[in-house]
Formats: structure tokens, C-alpha cells, sequence
């Protein structure tokens, strides 16, 4: 009997699958043909499999793939939950942008979670305040979080649903709390954050579709460090979302926006449209792509 479903887990060549009307669990293999193809399947892709007599399942063949990452290695992202904590460790909105990039290459929607917030003086509120503003305005949801406080959660919830969702973010940000916080039957594996290096220990071994709020979401391994190995310059240009509108109206089709004349989206930085640590960390990820192009 040939089924259809989703795979949930993937661990030493056996794969979680839920069929997709029963919601049935079956551990499955996969048929050689995927060997030979050289074809690896991945969590969240949609597969047909055959049913044995004795419960378990073979994977025949997977849907074409709306997407995929290499890390965390998952299919068919809907949007991904990019977590940064207030404080402990400090917000990074260096690494921030370099995450937004990578996800709108993948044309996946990113929702920015600020997680920790009640740990935040007036100040340092007041500090944080107008850089979210600005997310907010170039188009991205933004949803403050706070664990202690159990505040946001409702937002990321509705958010969810219907979804195949990623979180990442850099280790100790509060990735698996808030999942927790969500959810408590997930029961994640939290840890402290270390106070010499700054950050946290990876909790999470390996990818695994969580059912939460309606959707299915992965709690990845934290990164501290994320490569641009599979974006090309053009691939930047167009993840920088707000500079968009703006390319149009340079002098020269193709701008990079650095040194060329008459640049519309450089004269929206001098004008304050555009923020410009925002600016400043395109210019340096567009360097890291161009000296890897030399490289090769």
C-alpha cells in the first residue's frame, strides 16, 4: 500500500515519517534508487512510501523541493523564526543581517524574535528601540520575547500555523526556551549560558520537525558563524530588501552600491533612510563573496 507523507527525523539512514491523512508515525528506508541517484532526503521533505506488512515503510520517491538549506540540512522552509537575545549574550545586529540574508536567498520569510527583554534597562530599551524600528519599517515582523515573562509567545504562535518553521540564531540566545515556553510537553534541552566565552553550549544534536501551534518547527544547532558559500553577489543585492525599490533609480544597471556614482541607495544611507550599520554590513558581506569568487 503506497502512502504519502512528511519526514519528520532523520537519524542513520532511517527516517520519520507522518503519513499525511492517518498521521500515522512509520520508520522508513529508502529505496536504492536514491543511493544512485546521489539524491540525500531530507527532514521536511514530501515523499510517497510503501507500506510493509510489518508496520514499517519504504520511501519510493520525493516531491520536487519549494527549498532547502544545507545547515540545518531541511526542506521546503516556510519561514524561518530568527532568534536574538537583548542581553546575555548582547543583541548582534552584525550577524543579524548576515542570517536575514541567507533566508531571503532562500526566499523564506524571516520573523525577527528578540528574546530576553526583561532583562533590559530603561536605557538599554531606549538604546534597542529605534534599531527594531527600523526592521519593522523595512517589512519584517519583529516580536519581542521574554521566557521570565511570558511575552510574546501568542504572537509567534499565530505565525506558526499551517508552517514548516525554522529557528535559528547563535547559541544561548533562548532558541529551545522559547519552544519550551510555547510548549512545554517538547521538554528541549536547555542549557546555561557559559560567562567565558559569552555564549552557549549546543544543545541540539540533530534536525527534528516539532509539532507546535498547528505547524511543524526545527530547533536547530546554534551557529556562531554562518557561511555565504551558496549566495552569489547578485543573490545579496536582492536580499537587502530595502534596497530594492532603490536600484532602479542608480546610474548604472547592476549597481553593488559602493563606489559607483550616482547611487541611490548609497544617497539613502548619507540621508538616514537607510541605517547605516545595515549598510556597512552589506559592504562587508559582499567583500567576503567577492574575495571567496577569487579564491575559486
Amino acid at each position: 500500500m503506497q502512502k504519502t507523507g512528511i519526514i519528520l527525523k532523520s537519524l542513520a539512514g532511517f527516517y520519520e515519517v507522518e503519513a499525511c491523512i492517518t498521521r500515522e508515525m512509520v520508520t522508513c528506508r529508502g529505496r536504492g534508487l536514491f543511493r544512485k541517484n546521489s539524491f540525500v532526503l531530507l527532514v521536511g521533505d514530501r515523499v510517497k512510501f510503501d507500506l510493509s506488512d510489518d508496520g514499517s515503510g519504504y520511501i519510493t520517491c520525493a516531491e520536487d523541493r519549494v527549498n532547502q538549506l544545507v545547515r540545518p540540512p531541511i526542506a521546503n522552509v516556510g519561514k524561518a523564526l530568527v532568534v536574538f537575545s537583548a542581553k546575555e549574550p548582547d543583541f548582534n545586529v552584525k550577524f543579524l543581517d548576515r542570517l536575514l540574508a541567507v533566508v531571503e536567498a532562500k526566499q523564506i520569510e524571516a520573523i525577527i524574535l528578540i528574546s530576553k527583554i526583561d532583562l533590559l534597562t530603561l536605557e538599554e530599551k531606549a538604546f534597542l528601540a529605534p534599531v527594531l524600528a527600523y526592521y519593522r519599517s523595512i517589512g519584517y515582523a519583529v516580536i519581542e520575547t521574554s521566557s521570565y515573562e511570558q511575552v510574546g509567545f501568542d504572537q509567534i504562535t499565530a505565525l506558526i500555523d499551517q508552517e514548516i518553521v525554522v529557528v535559528c540564531g547563535q547559541s544561548g540566545v533562548g532558541k529551545s526556551s522559547i519552544l519550551n515556553a510555547i510548549d512545554a510537553k517538547l521538554n528541549i534541552e536547555v542549557n546555561a549560558i557559559s560567562k567565558a566565552l559569552g555564549r552557549g553550549k549546543h544543545t541540539t544534536r540533530h534536525v527534528e520537525l516539532h509539532k507546535l501551534a498547528g505547524g511543524l518547527v526545527a530547533d536547530t544547532p546554534g551557529f556562531s558563524a554562518l557561511d555565504l558559500d551558496e549566495l552569489d553577489v547578485e543573490d545579496l543585492r536582492e536580499a537587502f530588501v530595502e534596497f530594492i525599490p532603490l536600484q532602479d533609480h542608480c546610474k548604472f544597471r547592476g549597481c553593488l552600491h559602493l563606489n559607483e556614482p550616482k547611487c541611490r541607495v548609497k544617497a539613502s544611507v548619507e540621508s538616514g533612510d537607510i541605517l547605516t550599520s545595515r549598510y556597512e554590513n552589506y559592504v562587508q558581506l559582499l567583500g567576503e563573496i567577492q574575495n571567496r569568487k577569487v579564491k575559486y
